[in-house]
């Protein structure tokens, strides 16, 4: 029996984690990957109080470190069914706790297009700091309107001989300094009002398909294509003791709290106005000080 069972370890799950730890509480996190969640991602993270600038590789590590230290139990399994008496099932054991914290937050949303899954690694990739090195003095496609397609474009214009940033409106989402720094790359290139209808290549990527508003096509020669349009909630498996929305992302009361007594949604995975690194702890730890209350009473 754990006091409290987590679902994720990203920075929210490891933050409730840790305020449950220094109550002396037993804890579980689940996590089917690796620890860190998507800010492990991160080249550098510059908007956290406190610090001027960290990897989000160390940041994640350091958190990691600083759970596993104060004596978390981490089981890499892959959390199939979750009970509205607090058992969780995985796909190769059961676990019984008095409270669970659910931190899954989000997945890459693919461009669902044929060959997409095939050409993973293979020319694809969905996180540039990641694999931008790989792609140095090639031409690259970055397809996406927000941030993080900006921010990949501006990162991959110093490594690549060329970068198609394509989105499929004429006004971008993202932060207008990202947009202004771009314009200012002579090895950028905007391609609007267009979204990429299909890819190409023998045993890698070869080549993308363009296709714009008039129905027009224009085919590239490209090496790499760095796909950023969003995220996916991976929530469907606690349907039955959380509610979702049409999105699928969880509606918590209360910030954390879901229908279910004794079960919490923190992080990316619930419906919230902001999705950062300072609103992930916040609800770790929010989420925590509300398990702690409920584990007391039992």
């Amino acid at each position: 029996m754990y006091d409290a069972i987590v679902i994720g370890a990203g920075p929210a799950g490891l933050t409730a984690a840790l305020y449950l730890l220094r109550a002396n509480k037993k804890v579980l996190i689940l996590e089917a990957k690796s620890y860190g969640g998507q800010i492990i991602n991160a080249s550098q993270i510059e908007n956290y109080p406190g610090i001027i600038s960290i990897t989000g590789f160390d940041f994640a590590t350091n958190l990691y470190n600083q759970v596993k230290n104060l004596g978390a139990e981490f089981v890499y399994e892959k959390v199939i069914r979750v009970e509205k008496n607090k058992k969780v099932i995985t796909d190769k054991n059961k676990y019984q706790g008095k409270t669970i914290i659910i931190a899954t937050g989000t997945s890459n949303r693919k461009l669902n297009i044929a060959r997409e899954e095939e050409f993973i690694g293979k020319g694809i990739s969905y996180c540039a700091t990641c694999d931008g090195n790989f792609y140095k003095d090639k031409v690259v496609t970055v397809n996406g309107g927000g941030n993080v397609a900006l921010e990949d474009a501006l990162y991959l214009s110093d490594i690549a001989s060329k970068v198609y940033l394509i989105h499929r409106r004429e006004e971008f989402r993202g932060e207008n300094k990202y947009l202004e720094e771009l314009k200012k790359k002579d090895n950028v290139h905007f391609i609007l009002n267009a979204k990429i209808t299909s890819i190409n290549g023998n045993d890698k990527l070869e080549e993308i398909t363009v296709t714009n508003s008039l129905g027009e096509t224009n085919n590239i020669k490209v090496s790499g294509l760095f796909i950023a349009i969003g995220k996916e909630p991976n929530n469907e498996i606690f349907r039955n003791v959380v509610n979702l929305n049409e999105e699928g992302y969880i509606m918590a009361k209360h910030d954390v709290e879901t229908k279910t007594k004794g079960i919490y949604a923190v992080g990316d995975a619930r419906v919230k106005d902001l999705r950062q690194l300072t609103t992930a702890v916040s609800d770790g730890s929010i989420a925590a000080t509300r398990a702690l209350k409920e584990i007391n009473k039992i």
